[in-house]
């Protein structure tokens, strides 16, 4: 029986944002023996190396447009679209590893670009859906939903020569507690669905999750997870660069990876936002792996 393919492509990508570390986000991903979890259940690994990012003293800090580092990113962000667009053709599962969340605009770009009719789960403390007329930072890495689904800078929504990547009612948002005016706002207008922590408390993980992907087999037929480790508790997962309290425990994170793994709707993944810098001894690199493994179907028996 022929192994399935999976590649691992880092992004060391900083300048989203404006703490400092995040760019050894995949490093440490790595570092919890990431390769030979997956190796062990089975898979066929190509782990591709980092795609090659601006340094943060070589990238312009902002634009007119309230934007920071928007050529640096937008240059990172082509180039990862075309490395995952490759990865698809070549018949590989693409496992991208962060890096802030603003890689998700490549990622996206490069998974639409062969996946049409795409769903995306975006499991995070925040919505992304900030533009340069919302954003209280204008730091990138809270704009790349808003992006995908085609609202924000030209430069943003045309990674890849086209816009959206994916349609505002495909979306589904789990874990989120921590959004902006705009934001919400957007979320209203669009009509994009969103289960907030207050979901997950009252209904439960399990009832989150299979309303999730009965929602997204109905209307789309690939499905990106898109997974910042700030959407999980910062008790679990301190090596973030925006931890909000009162998130999404480790094992209901579990529990979410192991139902995509049986639902096998998962067709890209990526695993954005461990800053090493602010984790206690890998922890967080380490809580990425292990939600990698169970999302490729690790089991305890």
């Amino acid at each position: 029986m022929e192994k399935k393919q999976v590649s691992i492509i880092g992004v060391p990508m900083d300048l989203g944002q404006m703490r400092r570390g995040v760019d050894m986000g995949p490093s440490a991903i790595r570092y919890g023996g990431l390769y030979e979890r997956l190796t062990d259940l089975g898979y066929a690994v190509h782990d591709k190396g980092d795609i090659t990012v601006d340094i943060l003293e070589n990238a312009e800090q902002s634009d007119a447009s309230n934007l920071k580092n928007l050529e640096s990113v937008t240059e990172a962000s082509e180039c990862l679209a075309g490395r995952i667009e490759q990865t698809i053709t070549d018949g590989h599962f693409p496992l991208v590893l962060g890096g802030d969340h603003s890689i998700a605009l490549g990622t996206l770009a490069g998974v639409a670009k062969k996946h049409k009719n795409l769903g995306v789960i975006w499991y995070d403390a925040h919505g992304d859906l900030n533009t340069a007329a919302t954003s209280p930072s204008g730091n990138i890495h809270g704009m790349p939903l808003a992006a995908s689904i085609g609202i924000g800078h030209p430069a943003l929504t045309n990674i890849g020569g086209f816009s959206p990547k994916v349609k505002p009612e495909h979306v589904v948002i789990i874990g989120a507690r921590d959004l902006d005016a705009g934001e919400r706002e957007l979320i209203k207008e669009k009509g994009i669905k969103v289960y907030t922590m207050h979901e997950i408390d009252r209904l439960g993980m399990t009832t989150v999750m299979k309303e999730t992907i009965d929602y997204l087999r109905e209307r789309t037929e690939y499905v990106h997870l898109s997974l910042d480790l700030d959407g999980l508790d910062p008790t679990e997962a301190p090596g973030v660069g925006t931890p909000v309290a009162g998130g999404i425990s480790y094992r209901e994170s579990h529990l979410a990876m192991e139902m995509l793994e049986e639902s096998n709707i998962i067709t890209s993944a990526e695993f954005v936002e461990v800053n090493p810098i602010l984790d206690e001894k890998n922890k967080t690199g380490d809580a990425a792996v292990a939600l990698i493994a169970s999302l490729l179907g690790e089991k305890l028996l």
